[in-house]
């Protein structure tokens, strides 16, 4: 197809991350955009690339998972939505479809993305229609102690120790701007709240896992803003475990949508 036959499409995607092995594309693992990408090629007739604004870890879910596509200019967005709905299973889901300039990228385009992360502390987290969704960790954190590490967060900062090793080119300086970073109190636990223009691999899970350390007494306070100018993760603490981590939103300028949102 010509690419002056092509229009460029948002696809704003929810998934249940537990049964796929992450985001990418894998050729013997069931994956996110292996199955949009399947679902695209049936109701298109050929082959559609569908990029994500960035890779979710295995585990890992999203109601806001920001999909690029380029389809015929024929397309609708009510139409895509509805037809790559009727054939995307169960655990993959698209809310809304939005009509995008060309100059649209998913990934590149994207000005903040905001992140939750769920702990459960009460004896119930452990009941499997929680457990998949959070942490159940089954345990009472110091809420202070949390809010007190998350407060070191906002700001531009080189998160070296909060990333995985060798997951960046070595030209990268892992520099990230925060945004906003708070945890609150809900039902049953806590939930971390994180948005900045940029994430590296297990950046979230890496900060949660080393603040619910020093909720727990684990580690002392002030971890966070000491970790926060070391040159790699040697001293921080485990990842958190993936199913309490979500992709909530992504967010671009208004100019890239051809209507409002």
């Amino acid at each position: 197809m010509e690419s002056d036959d092509l229009a460029s499409f948002l696809l704003l995607t929810h998934y249940d991350g537990g049964a796929f092995s992450g985001w990418q594309r894998q050729p013997a693992a069931r994956t996110v955009q292996g199955e949009m990408e399947r679902a695209l090629a049936i109701i298109c007739g050929e082959s559609v690339t569908a990029v994500g604004s960035g890779r979710t870890d295995a585990g890992v879910h999203a109601r806001g998972q920001a999909v690029g596509v380029r389809v015929s200019s024929r397309w609708t967005a009510a139409a895509l939505r509805r037809a790559t709905n009727a054939k995307l299973p169960a655990d993959v889901w698209v809310a809304e479809v939005y009509p995008m300039c060309a100059t649209f990228h998913p990934r590149y385009s994207a000005e903040r993305r905001r992140y939750t992360y769920t702990v459960g502390t009460d004896r119930e987290a452990k009941s499997p229609f929680r457990r998949r969704t959070e942490w159940p960790l089954g345990r009472a954190l110091d809420l202070a102690l949390l809010q007190a590490e998350a407060a070191s967060i906002p700001g531009e900062h080189a998160f070296r120790a909060f990333a995985v090793l060798g997951t960046a080119p070595d030209t990268d300086d892992h520099r990230c701007l925060i945004t906003r970073a708070h945890w609150e109190a809900r039902p049953g636990g806590v939930v971390f709240e994180i948005e900045a223009n940029r994430f590296l691999h297990h950046m979230v899970r890496f900060l949660v896992g080393t603040m619910v350390d020093v909720g727990l007494g684990r580690r002392p306070p002030g971890t966070i803003a000491e970790l926060l100018v070391a040159g790699d993760n040697r001293g921080t603490s485990a990842p958190a475990p993936p199913q309490g981590l979500f992709l909530e939103q992504v967010q671009y300028p208004a100019t890239l949508y051809l209507s409002p949102t």
